[in-house]
């Protein structure tokens, strides 16, 4: 009997050890699922633009003035004026710093910048931009020649190198302030625009459509300096770009020619 109650004695402290670290561990656990589905249902839900009135007070201080004006890889301006010939077209498609690096790629491109657009607040700060409460998307000013680089081009790198079927997010980037946009600044840039996602949409399955705000460009305004040309700054920083698997069909005036030419042979 002794040794049974010198055994109990040494197993009941062994026992509620045991159970309070299989409580603590399930408290653990517990917690990890439930965190792990409010994420879940966060990042499933549709993201609300904000309205003008509850938008953030902005600023008159031009974050313009603290950016170089030099491009850190096509060594062009990078603040108007810009020269005579040039236009520019704003791109919204997600986290803009691998996106500015698709279109400084392209040859001929005069000069990208990146900044926010489409929203409410005046002179945003990219930690305000953030926080979804100013209205505005991140996104690349491309300044070109259409002499020398075709609109079209750039409609491409847009269609293709991104989801335009997702409207407030592209991959793991949520939020209005990633919504997929283009905002023109000319007529004919907005007759291009639309007519190219009219193009890509046909190509759509019945369930998904082009989900990109187009409008014209109200204002531009410039993210801070350590933002331009990041991706060249930092060579293995963010990209999350990644395209739906649909392409923008060839809309030149060759391609559309044969089109016409084989509808007429049927």
């Amino acid at each position: 009997k002794r040794t049974c109650d010198g055994f109990l004695q040494l197993l009941l402290p062994l026992l509620k050890n045991t159970i309070l670290s299989l409580h603590r561990s399930s408290i653990i656990v517990f917690v990890v699922i439930v965190s792990t589905m409010a994420w879940l249902l966060n990042a499933l839900k549709e993201p609300v633009m904000v309205t003008e009135d509850k938008a953030l007070k902005g600023s008159d201080e031009s974050l313009m003035d603290k950016c170089t004006d030099t491009h850190k890889v096509l060594k062009s301006k990078t603040k108007p004026p810009f020269p005579d010939g040039t236009e520019s077209i704003v791109f919204g498609m997600g986290c803009f710093w691998g996106a500015e690096r698709r279109f400084w790629k392209l040859p001929n491109v005069y000069s990208t910048q990146v900044g926010y657009a489409g929203g409410f607040t005046k002179n945003p700060t990219y930690k305000q931009v953030c926080s979804g409460q100013t209205g505005h998307t991140e996104a690349v000013r491309v300044v070109f020649d259409p002499k020398k680089i075709a609109l079209q081009q750039l409609l491409e790198e847009f269609f293709n190198e991104h989801d335009p079927t997702e409207r407030n997010r592209q991959g793991n980037d949520i939020g209005t302030q990633y919504r997929s946009a283009v905002y023109w600044t000319t007529n004919d840039q907005e007759k291009a625009v639309k007519a190219a996602a009219e193009a890509f949409g046909k190509q759509l399955p019945q369930n998904m459509s082009v989900a990109s705000e187009l409008s014209p460009l109200k204002e531009f305004f410039y993210a801070e300096d350590y933002h331009q040309q990041y991706l060249q700054k930092n060579p293995n920083g963010y990209c999350g770009l990644k395209g739906s698997g649909y392409q923008l069909p060839d809309m030149s005036d060759n391609a559309n020619k044969n089109k016409d030419e084989q509808k007429s042979d049927l």
